[in-house]
């Protein structure tokens, strides 16, 4: 007789009972996201310079993704692709630094600008590193200067986009009436565009003299000395004294301190996307009033009035 080989049957847990199919197998799914993000975007974070300044080593070729020569507006992954800039791998994530400087009248804000020569701001900052400005003040205008190597803090403190305040202390001649204020805070026309809206008040009037307090959420090159000339009234002094959250304080000319963690914290947080402090609402002026009755009836077909029988 042949002998019948024996299998030990072993009771199985019901949870294993899962029916499987004989010949296919059961496919993995990966998580296929990246962490991409635009170059100049990365290239700011490492502190290379602002996030205009990145778009620019960009656009002169100096940048290369795994091999090739990066394009504008190209994305990429820090941990998976090999970023070069001149040759170079990117700088390691480092701690960042935060100045608040008073910038004195006569001083460069930054030593790129145009057909410009002189001291820098950078250069009153002993601290080593290579640190840019945020939000330039020309070289007649005086106050709170932050400098920095966060490009990405940079950029969003500047773009328009987040609408972040910067309040100046000015002195112009003269002595504007209400006219003159309403004009300023309802926007005049610059470049072939109106300014934005702006808190405008006076502080303090004299017999040739006024200082007035501006708050704007925008800013165009030498926005408050051009509108103050417009509406006949040129600007004599101006001093920035805030940018978002950070105020100039008790600093003199030449001066500069250490951002604290809770200035810094607040201006994360203003960077978030968090709604900001809403302005003032002021009295439409009769071009702006005229603009909105203009949109109310644009599209409406109005009838003739019948003359009286």
């Amino acid at each position: 007789m042949k002998q019948l080989n024996t299998i030990a049957l072993v009771p199985l847990s019901p949870c294993l009972l899962v029916p499987l199919s004989p010949c296919l197998p059961v496919p993995l799914r990966y998580n296929t996201a990246t962490m991409e993000e635009r170059l100049q975007k990365i290239m700011a974070r490492a502190g290379l310079g602002s996030r205009r300044a990145c778009e620019e080593q960009i656009r002169q070729g100096r940048v290369s993704v795994n091999g090739k020569i990066a394009q504008l507006g190209q994305k990429a992954d820090p941990q998976r692709d090999r970023i070069l800039v001149d040759g170079k791998p990117l700088p390691k994530l480092q701690r960042f630094t935060y100045i608040a400087l008073y910038k004195p009248r006569g001083v460069l804000s930054d030593k790129d600008e145009e057909d410009e020569s002189g001291p820098a701001a950078r250069d009153l900052v002993q601290v080593p590193g290579r640190l840019f400005p945020v939000g330039r003040l020309d070289r007649l205008s005086e106050g709170l200067l932050l400098l920095t190597d966060d490009g990405e803090l940079a950029h969003r403190l500047t773009h328009p986009r987040f609408e972040h305040e910067k309040e100046y202390h000015v002195q112009v001649e003269g002595c504007p009436d209400e006219t003159a204020l309403e004009k300023w805070r309802g926007g005049v026309f610059l470049d072939g565009s109106r300014t934005a809206p702006a808190q405008v008040e006076v502080l303090r009037q004299q017999k040739e003299e006024t200082w007035l307090r501006v708050v704007l959420r925008e800013g165009r090159k030498r926005q408050i000395r051009r509108v103050g000339a417009m509406l006949g009234h040129p600007v004599r002094r101006l001093i920035r004294v805030r940018i978002g959250a950070v105020e100039l304080g008790p600093l003199k000319p030449g001066q500069w301190r250490h951002l604290t963690a809770q200035e810094i914290k607040a201006l994360g947080q203003s960077q978030k996307g968090q709604s900001p402090r809403v302005l003032k609402e002021q009295p439409a002026s009769s071009d702006r009033r005229a603009r909105r009755e203009r949109r109310e009836t644009k599209g409406k077909t109005l009838r003739p009035q019948r003359s009286p029988r």
